[in-house]
């Protein structure tokens, strides 16, 4: 990731991507598990469904506690804003109208195999490195792009982890 000088105002964004030799569905089911997540990710410890709701839909929502060395721990409730089987999962971090952050997973089907993206916005909605910026104004660019590589540094394991799991799944439908 190249300095862009962007500031939380900006929303800045993060994509990776990765092929991987398994059909859409079989990537799908990994990247919609999000009790699965936390085995996946550096900062996310648990994730569960709220109010009943047991797989991603348009409207439900899911509690994820997360931690960071530098931040502490915190727990946030997403709301699932984009739910298409086999193409894309996406969900706002707290409000769903102006989140603190979109996460959204993409997945193509690319000469027999699927083509997976992992996006993610920062903003416009208010987020815990909002507090470090208040703190720090000066400093805001260094904060904003500081996290940004984090968040492509774990977003590049996580898709990693992704496509190992699964190509190596057995006797997975296709």
């Amino acid at each position: 990731m190249e300095w862009t000088g962007a500031r939380y105002a900006d929303q800045p964004t993060v994509e990776v991507r990765t092929r991987i030799e398994a059909p859409p569905r079989r990537v799908w089911d990994l990247v919609s598990d999000i009790r699965r997540m936390p085995e996946l990710s550096t900062e996310l410890r648990s994730a569960e469904w709220l109010d009943g709701a047991t797989a991603p839909a348009v409207g439900a929502r899911f509690v994820g506690r997360s931690g960071h060395p530098s931040l502490g721990e915190w727990e946030t409730t997403s709301y699932v804003v984009e739910c298409t089987p086999c193409r894309t999962f996406a969900w706002a971090v707290g409000d769903p109208e102006h989140p603190s952050a979109l996460w959204r997973f993409g997945l193509r089907e690319a000469d027999g195999g699927t083509e997976l993206t992992q996006w993610m916005r920062m903003g416009p909605g208010r987020s815990g490195l909002s507090l470090a910026i208040d703190r720090m104004p000066d400093k805001e660019q260094k904060i904003v792009f500081v996290r940004l590589r984090e968040f492509e540094r774990s977003m590049t394991g996580t898709v990693e982890a992704i496509r190992k799991l699964a190509e190596n799944a057995e006797g997975a439908d296709a």
